[in-house]
């Protein structure tokens, strides 16, 4: 694992994906560097249109680029939305990618997901796990895409030499989340369907699943802090993984989310609805080596989560 000095000041950054929460999350972060930053609208630059792409590439020259333009979404949309979700990812990073090699882009991030790694994979997922075994059925289209897009990055660096790096995030969840009724990661469902309910005064609140599955939760503002200290400090083939290193049953998830939004009626489980998963903890001892920890509690990013959804 290489750890090396890249110096981001005054270096012109384009942030592919500013208007979602993980880009939105990365535009706040930069803003305490001394960053030129660059973003675009989809009015501007559609990133599935490679044309568009290597235009915008040609006249504003970035130096580094942050790929989190993504499709994105719950286990519902992932299932659902299977063609949108493999093809939209893969022409994104291919576009990206492509466009940040022939326009000499000097250090690359693509952003991955914890969903690359096989259905039952070893606990806690390492790095070398990819590829290992069958991925989850429910979002394989949007895992291969986002594989496809890790693979690329591994490609130009092997020849070319580009500075390309690859992160997998864990569950994020925070400002700028999507709260769509059926299409929202788990996280932001929860926090919309209990206060609905206990603004609608309802007895119960049904969660979908058995609740049993564990998953791992990383606050925004945490992995784009992350984010930006590995853009500076790690330079290496091999894809790092970026979360706490804890993780929680999405039972337990549902209890503390219906404390913070003060839910006081029951909260029942659909096992008809997929589970997903059993488990997805990232092995994060490499990016503990690097020096950098998540520094925000599950209960405090959810209540910030909460707070966040209340004003939007």
């Amino acid at each position: 694992m290489a750890a090396t000095a890249f110096d981001l000041n005054g270096k012109s950054v384009y942030v592919a994906g500013h208007r979602g929460m993980v880009g939105g999350a990365l535009v706040r972060r930069l803003a305490q560097e001394n960053v030129r930053l660059l973003t675009t609208e989809r009015a501007e630059i559609d990133l599935i249109n490679q044309a568009q792409v290597f235009d915008w590439f040609a006249r504003q020259r970035p130096q580094v680029v942050f790929v989190a333009a993504a499709k994105v979404g719950g286990i519902s949309a992932n299932d659902t939305l299977r063609a949108e979700f493999i093809y939209e990812n893969i022409a994104i990073a291919a576009n990206v990618i492509h466009a940040a090699h022939v326009h000499g882009v000097a250090k690359l991030m693509f952003l991955g997901s914890s969903c690359i790694y096989p259905k039952f994979a070893p606990q806690p997922l390492r790095e070398d796990s990819i590829l290992t075994g069958l991925l989850e059925p429910t979002n394989e289209p949007y895992a291969v895409a986002k594989i496809a897009g890790i693979k690329m990055a591994e490609a130009y660096r092997s020849q070319y030499g580009s500075d390309f790096i690859s992160v997998m995030p864990s569950n994020l969840y925070g400002p700028g989340d999507n709260y769509h009724p059926e299409y929202s990661h788990v996280a932001a469902a929860l926090i919309r369907r209990f206060h609905e309910a206990k603004v609608a005064g309802s007895k119960s609140v049904v969660v979908w699943g058995s609740g049993s599955p564990r998953r791992e939760f990383l606050f925004v503002n945490d992995m784009a802090d992350a984010c930006v200290y590995l853009m500076k400090n790690y330079s290496d083939a091999k894809p790092i993984n970026i979360g706490t290193g804890s993780d929680i049953t999405i039972a337990e998830l549902a209890q503390m989310i219906a404390s913070i939004v003060d839910y006081k009626g029951d909260i029942a489980f659909d096992p008809t609805r997929p589970d997903g998963a059993p488990r997805k903890l990232l092995d994060v001892s490499r990016l503990s080596t690097l020096g950098w920890q998540a520094k925000t509690s599950l209960e405090a990013g959810m209540r910030r989560a909460y707070e966040a959804y209340l004003a939007a």
